[in-house]
């Protein structure tokens, strides 16, 4: 038996769809098996909560008076640099953005307190944010500094866009060094002395669509509190990687670029972040609904985190793979790794990436969220789109 996203909505329509969370369908599965479950459940939701960096916030703030190009200038929010080489007043902030000299980036040599995530938080909350810009004039565009506040409320467009976000998959980070490291991946203490993480596991969204049956450029998301969109696969997008049986890979592979309208955002799902030694940037909350169109796409969302594995990485600049562990083990907060008793912990937010799969379940529910078809496809090994593989060496 098979089903489409067009009955699917039907059912979202009139009250009588069946929706479930990733951790739920597991449960359901084991008790009733793939078939009856696949006839059963119309939607599975999953989430993740987790820092992205490849994420940031585009805005279009309105003309001033007399008018200034922001292009070929400099522009700042709150003393945080953006880019701002388009058109007279469309800006894009990046989320590890750091201002070069601020006091809150000083406490501590080594510690990055705010940055261009940080303020994209303190944006949607609807506070105010200072704009300070230089140009260099023109005749239509005569203005050359502009200090001002801008408001999420009164700038024409805010839109977050993330490059990429989503990682089906990540490494384990580890130090094998004599030394810390300061790491995107935390601090990771000499001698395997800690092992860090970042993934939801069995509620992470392409986890339960490892081969991207249903997640493709259109596919409607809970993005950031609100609604947004798969724009395009991310950058990155490594889909070619080693995969166990049940089609998941053991180390990072497929990535999204997301966008959606940061007006309908909410800051608890995105939150500055700073990591010591490193730098700031942006924790991102997601929610992919995975329509349960057949028997094979139910077996996947059933996924359990002792059945995902993924690789330890040596982060002290060897890259050397040290075996594969999976994510149930890591929760458990103790692992083995080349024989040595390891305190392992997470980056990402299990409870909040619930949270979030629950909020869609809701939405759905509720009649408040209708499911979208794919406009195109991942690349992948099922949809046929090869990529070249991604270069390693350094570019010259």
């Amino acid at each position: 038996m098979s089903k489409t996203i067009a009955e699917i909505n039907d059912r979202i329509k009139k009250g009588g769809v069946v929706v479930v969370t990733a951790e739920e369908m597991i449960d359901i599965v084991e008790e009733k098996g793939v078939k009856k479950a696949a006839q059963e459940v119309d939607v599975v939701t999953t989430g993740t909560f987790g820092p992205m960096c490849s994420s940031g916030m585009y805005l279009n703030i309105g003309h001033s008076k007399p008018r200034i190009k922001l292009g070929g200038g400099e522009c700042y929010l709150n003393d945080v640099p953006a880019y701002c080489g388009f058109a007279a007043v469309d800006i894009y902030l990046g989320a590890t953005a750091i201002p070069g000299d601020d006091p809150r980036n000083k406490i501590y040599p080594g510690e990055f307190k705010y940055g261009g995530g940080h303020v994209i938080e303190e944006f949607v909350a609807g506070k105010d944010i200072r704009l300070v810009a230089s140009a260099y004039g023109t005749d239509c565009y005569p203005r050359k500094k502009l200090e001002t506040l801008i408001n999420i409320k009164d700038v024409n467009e805010a839109v977050l866009f993330n490059m990429r976000n989503c990682y089906q998959n990540y490494n384990v980070a580890v130090n094998l060094s004599d030394r810390i490291l300061y790491t995107y991946m935390g601090v990771l203490k000499p001698g395997i002395g800690n092992a860090n993480y970042c993934s939801s596991g069995q509620l992470s969204p392409l986890l339960n669509d490892p081969y991207y049956k249903t997640v493709g450029v259109g596919t409607k998301i809970f993005l950031g509190g609100g609604i947004g969109h798969i724009a395009w696969n991310g950058t990155q997008h490594n889909p070619h990687v080693q995969r166990k049986e049940n089609g998941v890979p053991c180390e990072p592979a497929g990535t999204v670029a997301v966008i959606g309208d940061l007006k309908q955002m909410k800051p608890e799902f995105l939150v500055g972040t700073s990591f010591f030694g490193y730098g700031a940037t942006l924790t991102v909350g997601i929610g992919i609904p995975i329509p349960v169109l057949n028997e094979e796409i139910a077996g996947w969302t059933s996924v359990r985190d002792r059945d995902i594995y993924t690789t330890v990485v040596d982060y002290s600049g060897t890259n050397e793979k040290l075996g594969e562990i999976n994510y149930e083990q890591l929760r458990s907060g103790k692992i083995i790794i080349s024989g040595k008793k390891v305190f392992s912990a997470p980056l990402s937010s299990y409870s909040k990436a619930l949270e979030i799969a629950n909020i869609l379940k809701n939405w759905i529910k509720k009649g408040e969220f209708l499911l979208t078809e794919k406009v195109i496809p991942l690349p992948g090994i099922e949809s046929g789109i090869i990529l070249k593989p991604l270069k390693e060496r350094p570019i010259e």
